[in-house]
């Protein structure tokens, strides 16, 4: 009997313990189960959170996207504003240049109503004044298709560019304020064509620019050249412009390309040509940098991609 009791509490000693061991397993599980609860929650919260900020990274994607393009339309504006007051300034030498071939389409044309009304019409030689005149008429034409086209809102596009001919043009605008200033250009071009991938209207405007700071900075000088040189390298081409002003008062360097900053006399420049001229090459992937000597003028120096 004793022994029969003995191993009774020895098994209600056992259970128990195998009772107690059960209830902190029971304690741990609900204690799991608690943890797994509390995370599925912060699960779920992270989910709502994660949600929440790429909601606002996409709103602030769009915004950020609808500002890159105001501002590519605020830089268009004022580039083409930059071109208009280029134009402004050009005005009186490109008048001269179509009084030329105006002024010679009128001769030629009188000439032709004289022989006639003299009655000397020799159909050789009305031919021979009439075809001078249509020589005339088509270089006008040409000088107002030129305005034209650089004045018009220029497109993104951009395709091969010869630089070589783009100088030229640009001179041909320039040539008669040049001219007229006695100021010589001289230029130093490959002989075979330079090409690089652009936009030809926003590279002359470039170069105009560039020219209308040297005719400037030369106003006072004994010596008045304007030196054009171009060279290529492995991947670049570059482009410089010098010439034989005053230069740029010393410390001033850093700030030339800020807009609105301006050496010269108040009313005289607006302050945007070498801000535009800074933009427009940065969007070509190129550099443009000055050299300055003071007392010997500046050199500008415009590096852009090589197109091979």
């Amino acid at each position: 009997m004793i022994h029969i009791l003995a191993d009774y509490e020895k098994d209600r000693s056992r259970l128990a313990r195998q009772t107690e061991r059960l209830d902190n397993s029971r304690r741990a599980l609900l204690h799991i189960l608690q943890d797994s609860h509390q995370s599925n929650l912060r699960l779920a919260n992270s989910r709502k959170a994660m949600i929440h900020i790429m909601s606002d990274l996409k709103e602030t994607t769009a915004e950020v996207q609808r500002r890159e393009q105001e501002l590519r339309e605020k830089q268009e504006q004022l580039v083409q504003a930059g071109k208009l007051a280029t134009l402004g300034e050009l005005t009186t030498g490109v008048a001269h240049e179509l009084n030329n071939p105006l002024n010679n389409i009128g001769l030629f044309i009188g000439n032709v109503i004289d022989l006639i009304e003299l009655g000397k019409a020799d159909p050789p030689h009305i031919l021979h004044e009439l075809h001078s005149a249509m020589q005339q008429v088509r270089k006008a034409t040409e000088i107002i298709s030129h305005l034209r086209t650089f004045g018009r809102a220029a497109s993104v596009t951009r395709e091969l560019v010869v630089i070589n001919q783009v100088v030229q043009r640009a001179l041909s605008l320039m040539q008669e304020q040049l001219r007229l200033r006695q100021i010589e250009v001289e230029l130093h071009f490959p002989a075979d064509e330079v090409t690089v991938i652009g936009n030809a209207i926003q590279l002359e405007q470039v170069f105009i620019n560039l020219l209308t700071n040297a005719r400037d900075a030369m106003v006072n000088a004994t010596q008045k050249v304007i030196t054009i040189v171009c060279t290529t390298k492995a991947d670049t081409v570059d482009i410089r412009f010098c010439d034989t002003g005053s230069g740029i008062p010393p410390g001033l360097e850093q700030r030339i390309f800020d807009p609105f900053f301006t050496t010269k006399e108040v009313g005289a420049g607006t302050g945007l040509g070498l801000s535009i001229t800074y933009g427009i090459i940065k969007e070509h992937q190129g550099t443009i940098t000055v050299e300055n000597r003071p007392g010997k003028g500046a050199h500008f120096l415009i590096q852009l991609p090589l197109k091979h």
